[in-house]
């Protein structure tokens, strides 16, 4: 068999094996983005909505990435508008935002996936306590 002979069908080998359903080797990993907001700012809802009472971005939150056993594996922090990203390998994780003063309580968990086409892009809304 030639050089080109073996590397069609080395190709055609981990083609078939992707979309069978195996993972070919990779250290890919994929990234994960988000926005952090806070909200309400305004005591009454308005219908149509006053753009002054839109929820704001959350400067400087900490938000703590762990895998299925719990266990911490980034800790990521918001720039001025409220943005965060980082990248991770394939897997099942969860995001915890942190408490940051001035803000009732903590944003929920959410769990997210990575891997081969995935791009999660997260949005994190805190409480303000207004009401």
């Amino acid at each position: 068999m030639s050089t080109r002979s073996t590397k069609v069908v080395v190709v055609m080998l981990a083609t078939l094996l992707v979309s069978c359903g195996g993972k070919a080797p990779t250290d890919a990993v994929s990234p994960v983005t988000g926005h952090v907001h806070a909200g309400p700012v305004c005591p009454v809802q308005q219908d149509p909505p006053d753009p002054a009472c839109a929820d704001k971005p959350v400067a400087g939150a900490t938000l703590v990435v762990v895998d299925e056993t719990g266990e911490e594996v980034a800790a990521i922090q918001t720039d001025t508008t409220g943005y965060f990203e980082t990248t991770l390998p394939e897997g099942n994780y969860t995001l915890v935002p942190q408490p940051v003063d001035g803000l009732l309580g903590t944003a929920p968990p959410q769990p997210f996936t990575t891997g081969l086409g995935l791009a999660p892009a997260l949005d994190v809304a805190y409480d303000t306590g207004i009401r």
